[in-house]
């Protein structure tokens, strides 16, 4: 059963930046397309950006730019750079993978991200 353990979040003010890391356990990684979504208070779960085996990566308009989602194979690890941040990108921030063949999605429990002076 996939494990993902979401670590690196916390309090920073505007313009600064984070990096959130996502550990993964439980079975192959490189199978597995991994992401990362968030969710603001009110609102529902957005994608946030998404990177598959190879690295090839795709993000959300509204951070293109200001973030980078990058992966070690080595360390089934994933990661969030996050640069550039504003209030608006304050949110619980989940980690995701998504097996490249079953389409079964498993979920980290989350880690809070608050941007704010």
């Amino acid at each position: 059963q996939v494990q993902l353990v979401e670590s690196g979040g916390g309090l920073v003010q505007p313009g600064g930046s984070l990096r959130l890391s996502c550990a993964f356990s439980g079975s192959i990684f490189t199978i597995y397309t991994m992401g990362w979504y968030r969710q603001a208070p009110g609102k529902q779960r957005e994608f946030v950006a998404t990177i598959a085996s190879g690295g090839s990566a795709v993000y959300a308009d509204s951070v293109k730019g200001r973030f980078t989602i990058s992966r070690d194979n080595a360390k089934n690890t994933v990661y969030l750079q996050m640069d550039s941040l504003k209030p608006e990108d304050t949110a619980v921030y989940y980690c995701n993978a998504r097996h490249q063949l079953t389409r079964v999605v498993s979920w980290g429990q989350g880690t809070q991200v608050t941007v704010s002076s």
